[in-house]
């Protein structure tokens, strides 16, 4: 079973590359507002954490997570169903 705290980490080191501000990143950073991404920005973003972690994550999902926590129990949901 992956934990939520093993997802963080690695979700917080993909968002690296779009955090051009150098915000503090953490769980409860909210990806949208806080780190300012535009929606193209998300969409490469989530691409990412799909290759990494090689799960699916429905647009219809995306419109509903907006922090890395939310995200990392998202990602533990599904990579559990595996």
């Amino acid at each position: 079973m992956t934990e939520i705290t093993d997802i963080v980490p690695v979700l917080v080191d993909l968002l690296k590359p779009f955090n051009s501000e150098n915000i503090p990143l953490s769980e409860a950073t909210d990806i949208p507002a806080e780190l300012n991404i535009d929606s193209v920005g998300v969409l490469d973003f989530i691409m990412e954490v799909e290759d990494h972690f090689d799960v699916e994550i429905p647009m219809n999902a995306v419109a509903s997570i907006r922090t890395v926590g939310e995200l990392a129990a998202y990602v533990q949901t599904r990579l559990n169903k595996a």
